[in-house]
């Protein structure tokens, strides 16, 4: 063990095995309270977790002591830049998990940090309630009375100095003692278990052997960056009329067709001058006509670059006009920032220093083997010059903040600097806390991730390539569950003008339904390439391609909205089940339910309160008749066993009455692929109305 020799000032010193060195004795050792760990803590605090501004938020914290006493855990919480500290009692949960519930009033950065003690009164009361032998009941009472002394003397003398409350513990305190010795057990126990008197004290509670831990970051966004419904075009192609370019005020005219559908964000590609050199013609061939268009991902032309509107889409007036149309619509305008340039952007002339210059004097463009991009120069962000650089890239950010637009996704953002972008982000959020980033990254898992820590509010995901049923249950599993949870926010896309999934090669209209309800209610956010997706585009370039045949990257694309085939009024009512159930504003609740079908998927998500559920079953069949029997889970649910409980059809409007967990459940993909259950306990009234399905 631990021995103490020698004279008073000899330090404790523990022993020391072969070859160790000893270790330093705690600053103090009468602390007994451990506080390891707190949730969120991103990498160990070095990167904030992440919330949304207005709704209560459950924070934890891992504290334990040894022995039986009982311990008091306190959260402290504070807004960045901001005078003043909250501070919230924690209450245990199982396996010595503490939770307290935050609401923080508004977006931006916070810090959280811990504080347990081992409180002598609190422990006190534990064991004095429990006593039954009269003398120690009495003997208890006298060290109570110490404690509440102890209580009395703080309240004196603390920062916030109230005598009528010292005044109070210290006549409680003189009664117990007084009484120790002669009053009734029972009525002695009564007295110092006094609530009004107990809560009281622990107003005063004795911190000197308190444990904290240190704070941690945590930052708030609005709700757009848990719960959203991109909707993706290019406003070139927004004309009436085919063969002339779009313009900005023909996507003013088309925005009450987007508001049709239920969108709220309407992302755009990029909106600047485009490249003339090595401009890409269609199908992504590398010799242009005079007439080609280019790819808008090609920036900059001698018109301008990053902070220029293309000429045939308006003015920077017709710009705000469309943004004040859309806001008035409830539809946010995202812009599409990818940092990169055309060989013809004014950056390569004023800043060549900014890009990799190869021995024959040309410039490195973009490359993905097998894929060429020669109509793009990446920045080098190993130059000099780099502060320069990266002063300019943020710039651009700012710039269209100003002209009233704060969602934006970043091309391609893990071929840029990451220090960059912690930079970058951190900077735009601190003067901006509403701006919301999504990343498009579909790479390797830990980089995705890694971005995301960096601040981006939003990710791209897998979802694309996940179609069956085991992928499907695997990977929503570990996105609603994983540890990446209190960061990486999904956003599911069936389909971008980049990707067009084998999947949906010559697909039918089944799986384009199929595919946009999976999107739509297994994750919170979620958006589809448009007017492809509703008009249902399944042609590739060639066999094994994801490149669209006439790809609307590189050319003009006339799309008729008013074909009769259209999915527009399908997706309008999706996303109007979005909006009106709370349940799928969120992915944690998330729980997948068993079906005896491996081509049938069902799941459910639940608000906190249980007041929405939504079951939803999925046909993964694109051309067959599939049936099954779903379990659910009814404790999950919050149905009990052995009642009646309606499943109403949000698609159909049909309504079953279902008992309790096995159910019969029977879908055709050709009148429409899945059920949107919502849940409900049965209404007497409705019990001899409603039939069993099957």
């Amino acid at each position: 063990g631990v021995s103490a020799g020698g004279p008073a000032g000899d330090t404790l010193r523990p022993p020391a095995g072969p070859g160790q060195a000893s270790l330093p004795p705690p600053e103090d050792g009468r602390v007994r309270v451990i506080v390891d760990a707190v949730v969120p803590q991103i990498d160990g605090g070095r990167f904030p977790g992440k919330c949304i501004a207005g709704e209560p938020f459950t924070l934890s914290a891992h504290a334990f002591t040894d022995g039986h006493d009982r311990l008091r855990v306190r959260l402290h919480w504070r807004a960045e830049g901001e005078p003043g500290t909250h501070q919230v009692e924690m209450e245990q949960g199982h396996n010595d998990e503490w939770h307290a519930q935050v609401c923080f009033p508004k977006p931006g950065t916070y810090y959280f940090g811990v504080t347990a003690w081992v409180d002598g009164l609190r422990s006190w009361r534990h064991d004095f309630n429990r006593r039954v032998d009269e003398a120690d009941i009495r003997i208890a009472a006298k060290v109570g009375a110490e404690l509440i002394e102890g209580a009395a003397a703080r309240a004196e003398s603390g920062e916030a100095a109230t005598t009528g409350d010292a005044q109070t513990l210290r006549s409680w305190a003189t009664q117990l003692r007084q009484e120790a010795d002669t009053a009734d057990p029972e009525d002695l126990k009564a007295l110092a278990l006094d609530a009004r008197l107990n809560e009281l004290a622990d107003e005063y509670p004795d911190k000197r052997f308190a444990e904290s831990f240190p704070e941690r970051p945590l930052f708030a966004d609005r709700l757009k960056a848990r719960f959203s419904s991109w909707y993706e075009l290019f406003p070139r192609s927004a004309s009436d009329e085919p063969g002339r370019h779009g313009t900005f005020k023909d996507v003013i005219k088309r925005l009450p067709y987007v508001a049709s559908m239920g969108f709220d964000v309407l992302y755009f590609p990029p909106i600047h001058p485009i490249g003339r050199e090595k401009r890409k013609g269609p199908n992504n061939t590398l010799n242009a006509g005079p007439d080609d268009v280019g790819s808008p991902w090609a920036i900059g032309a001698e018109e301008g670059g990053h902070k220029s509107i293309h000429p045939l889409l308006g003015t920077e007036a017709d710009f705000a006009e469309l943004v004040q149309a859309a806001n008035q619509l409830d539809i946010e305008i995202a812009l599409d920032i990818a940092l990169q340039c055309a060989p013809d952007h004014p950056y390569v002339k004023e800043h060549p220093q900014w890009f990799r210059w190869r021995p024959d004097g040309t410039v490195q463009y973009a490359e993905n083997p097998p894929k060429k991009y020669q109509d793009i120069y990446p920045f080098n962000f190993e130059t000099e010059d780099w502060q320069a650089l990266w002063r300019e890239l943020k710039s651009i950010f700012d710039f269209w903040i100003e002209r009233g637009v704060t969602i934006f996704r970043v091309d391609n953002p893990h071929t840029k600097s990451f220090a960059f972008w912690e930079w970058c982000i951190a900077e735009i959020k601190r003067e901006h806390p509403e701006a919301i980033f999504l990343a498009e990254a579909f790479t390797r898992p830990k980089v995705m991730h890694r971005l995301a820590k960096l601040g981006y509010s939003q990710s791209y995901t897998y979802f694309t390539w996940r179609n069956t049923k085991s992928e499907l249950i695997e990977y929503f599993t570990e996105l609603a569950h994983g540890p990446g949870y209190h960061y990486f926010r999904p956003n599911a896309w069936p389909n971008t003008p980049d990707i067009l999934n084998e999947t949906l090669h010559h697909a039918p209209r089944s799986v384009f339904m199929q595919r946009l309800v999976l999107a739509a209610t297994l994750c919170s956010n979620y958006g589809i390439y448009g007017p492809a997706y509703e008009l249902m585009e399944n042609r590739p370039v060639k066999p094994g391609s994801e490149e669209y045949l006439d790809s609307e990257k590189y050319q003009l694309r006339h799309w008729d909205l008013e074909r009769e085939d259209s999915l527009q009024w399908f997706i309008g009512l999706v996303n109007r089940i979005r909006r009106e159930n709370p349940a799928l504003h969120d992915n944690r609740s998330l729980r997948f339910m068993p079906i005896d079908n491996e081509r049938m998927l069902a799941y459910a998500k639940r608000t906190p309160d249980g007041r929405n559920t939504v079951l939803t079953v999925v046909n993964l069949d694109p051309d067959n008749v599939q049936s099954g029997i779903v379990d659910v889970h009814l404790q999950a649910l919050g149905i009990p066993p052995d009642t009646d409980y309606t499943v109403h059809d949000l698609l159909s409007q049909q309504r079953f009455t279902w008992r309790n967990g096995r159910n019969f459940v029977q879908l055709d993909p050709n009148h429409a692929p899945a059920h949107i259950f919502v849940v409900r306990p049965q209404r007497r009234s409705e019990r001899d109305f409603f039939t069993f399905e099957g």
